[in-house]
């Protein structure tokens, strides 16, 4: 029955709609255009550090100069090619059934990091902005993987106090500033993550800023470490 369906509906690429040999599989062609990470990495924020190795706990310029709240963080692709078009069906494009390969990959590049996490909770969204996306892809991504690694999921463990203007044209001064305290963790899960460690899970990491004020609010609220995981990642000149 299944090879029957499997003739009927053959499984697709998930970036051209080729078909493919598996589920939420990619082809050839698109998989070499998907800067997935490899090789050393910013222990602080998953990117990619220049040469074959890197010494342990090794950190990019945008690190070594800012400081970070959370413990470590990871990144499973860099933001570009076929990974920015996917990142943007899934943002933008109600593009749902890539939560779950996205997940495993996440899985993979987070692996260390996760097993350290106790729980793991989304960015959120503003209220006004989740009604005009009706889905915040940071929560899909938390879902998934908390199913993919067997790990509660919190998916309104934190929520914005004030909408924020979008980041976007801002430096990155200004966008530290931009999301200062404007996210806070829910009331009733104060005594929830107190002493827990927490991964925080978001589709873009650019500057930082949105992971260090949910880091700040999940620190304050007793988190013993804060880990952070983004689907993909903003290199400079990548």
């Amino acid at each position: 029955m299944q090879a029957l369906m499997r003739a009927i509906y053959p499984p697709h690429c998930i970036g051209c709609r080729t078909i493919v040999d598996s589920e939420g599989g990619l082809c050839g062609p698109c998989y070499r255009d998907t800067p997935f990470i490899t090789g050393p990495i910013c222990t602080r924020c998953g990117t990619p550090l220049p040469g074959e190795e890197a010494a342990q706990g090794d950190n990019c310029d945008d690190c070594t100069v800012t400081a970070r709240p959370w413990t470590e963080g990871r990144a499973a692709l860099m933001y570009g090619g076929k990974a920015r078009s996917l990142v943007l069906g899934l943002k933008h494009g109600d593009r749902t059934e890539l939560a779950a390969p996205a997940a495993r990959w996440m899985a993979t590049a987070g692996r260390d990091v996760i097993e350290r996490a106790d729980v793991i909770a989304p960015i959120p969204l503003h209220w006004l902005r989740f009604v005009r996306r009706r889905q915040n892809q940071s929560a899909l991504l938390a879902q998934a993987l908390a199913r993919e690694v067997d790990l509660p999921a919190v998916p309104d463990l934190l929520f914005r106090v004030r909408r924020t203007p979008t980041q976007e044209g801002r430096s990155f001064r200004e966008r530290f500033a931009n999301l200062a305290e404007a996210i806070q963790v829910t009331p009733r899960f104060t005594d929830y993550i107190s002493g827990k460690s927490v991964l925080l899970v978001d589709d873009v990491m650019t500057s930082g800023a949105t992971f260090a004020a949910a880091t700040e609010a999940c620190r304050a609220a007793g988190a013993v470490d804060v880990f952070v995981l983004a689907l993909a990642r903003v290199v400079k000149d990548a």
